[in-house]
């Protein structure tokens, strides 16, 4: 059976007992911003629309863009559900009064760190999956240029790798401003920062969307990239030489976040698409989609290709302090003014 019969015949399921009059109320549409792999959004896409009849509009943006567009769209929002993509926009967009209050009857089924994301935004956005951040390199080039495999953050300085290493830009990309958020609270910020100004002279280019870096390494654009490790595994399904590390150092994880959004024009049948995210059927079609994040939910079934996180070393990353507007907008201010200023 395809990946998409597979997560149609779980959805007709985790759909059957939510009510086709909660839809009724609104225009039978539904508008949300995907911040997801491109695969994974036209997967719940067609399944949702498929299994409830309604219309699904679907715009694919990083996180940050995301942000950016709810705010744009503040006295006029276009957007129903805010779905996937790093959780501190989805904290930033809570804390701006850009998303509304929401305790779905789910939130019981979900994995501790899903529902602390939901109380510390006051039930404005909540954990849908969670992934690590890490290194992807590509196999043939790293034995091919007789570069080491780095393990470290440290690594990533060897002069070695100049101009083999891409990362995206934490202005447009919550995978990017992750990396800034971890090194900060890893090394402090003055050290933090003194590691980018030096990793900025291996830096190839900064790319608009976080998954870029890791698609360029698997197609050989790239030796090395800064990445969510979970990225890593559906690249490698399709052929590609690419493999992935996470640093024995530390790291931090993003916690994929789903959010409602104020005002919305079709908030019932946003309420419908949201619960149904939450189930566990829905969440497995992140594997059927080839994304190998940790569901939040308890019993989605986990795939083998999901990072063991018992094996990693993980920094206690805290993601009320680093989600606040005013620090993600310092943060990046700094990098633009004293990193991504620099000459290569």
């Amino acid at each position: 059976m395809s990946p998409l019969k597979t997560a149609l015949t779980l959805a007709v399921a985790s759909l059957s007992a939510t009510p086709l009059s909660a839809a009724a109320q609104d225009t039978g549409q539904l508008n949300i911003i995907c911040s997801v792999q491109a695969e994974w959004c036209n997967m719940i896409q067609t399944v949702f629309a498929r299994t409830t009849g309604i219309k699904v509009n679907m715009s694919l943006k990083g996180s940050g863009e995301a942000l950016a567009q709810l705010n744009a769209e503040r006295a006029n929002p276009k957007t129903d559900v805010w779905f996937g993509g790093t959780g501190d926009p989805h904290l930033q967009a809570a804390e701006q009064g850009l998303t509304q209050e929401y305790k779905s009857p789910a939130l019981p089924q979900l994995h501790a760190w899903a529902q602390q994301q939901a109380e510390q935004s006051k039930y404005r956005t909540v954990g849908i999956y969670s992934g690590p951040l890490g290194f992807g390199y590509n196999t043939e080039l790293i034995a091919k240029k007789k570069l080491p495999v780095p393990k470290t953050w440290a690594d990533l300085l060897n002069p070695a790798f100049k101009g083999e290493i891409q990362v995206a830009n934490p202005a447009s990309s919550g995978t990017a401003y992750t990396m800034v958020a971890t090194l900060v609270q890893l090394m402090g910020e003055e050290k933090a920062f003194d590691y980018m100004k030096a990793l900025h002279r291996n830096i190839s280019q900064y790319t608009r969307s976080g998954t870029g870096p890791i698609k360029a390494a698997a197609r050989g654009e790239t030796t090395v990239s800064i990445s969510f490790v979970h990225d890593g595994p559906g690249e490698a399904m399709q052929g590609f030489p690419i493999a992935t590390v996470t640093p024995t150092d530390g790291t931090g994880a993003e916690i994929g976040s789903m959010s409602l959004i104020q005002g919305a024009r079709n908030p019932e049948t946003a309420k419908r698409f949201y619960d149904w995210a939450l189930t566990a059927a829905a969440q497995e079609m992140g594997a059927a989609a080839k994304q190998f994040q940790l569901p939040s939910n308890k019993a989605a079934k986990v795939d083998p290709r999901v990072p063991d996180f018992k094996k990693i070393k993980f920094i206690p990353y805290d993601y009320a302090k680093y989600g606040s507007s005013t620090e993600r907008k310092r943060l990046i201010a700094r990098w633009e003014k004293d990193v991504n200023s620099l000459p290569r």
